[in-house]
This record gives C-alpha cells, structure tokens and sequence, in this order.
C-alpha cells in the first residue's frame, strides 16, 4: 500500500542526507501515518492511515 494520507494526500518527499564533510545522498521524508478506524455510513468500520498533523487538525476543528 502506498504511504499517503487518504485524508490530506499527503505523501513522501525527496531531499538529501548531509555528511560532516557535506557529501550529498538522496533520501525520503516518510509522513508520520496513523492506522485510523472509521464507521461508514452502513455501520461497517474501515481502517484507513491517516497521517498525524492531520488527526491533529481534525481534533481541533472537532
């Protein structure tokens, strides 16, 4: 499955590992994903990842 939000689509960004000596390597920034249980409309639960900036503004606007 892929590392995305499905709330905010939020997903991995690209940059660089920087050594003392400033040698460069390419990396990715991984978003911090939560595993959510949600309840549909017909009453059955899905688990959906959903990452943790985006729980926090849901709570707050909750």
């Amino acid at each position: 499955m892929a590392r995305r939000c499905a709330v905010s689509g939020k997903g991995p960004m690209v940059g660089n590992n920087v050594s003392h000596a400033h040698n460069k390597t390419k990396r990715r920034f991984l978003p911090n994903l939560r595993t959510i249980r949600i309840t549909l409309e017909d009453g059955t639960r899905k688990k959906i990842k959903v990452a943790a900036s985006t729980l926090r503004t849901m709570k707050k606007n909750s």
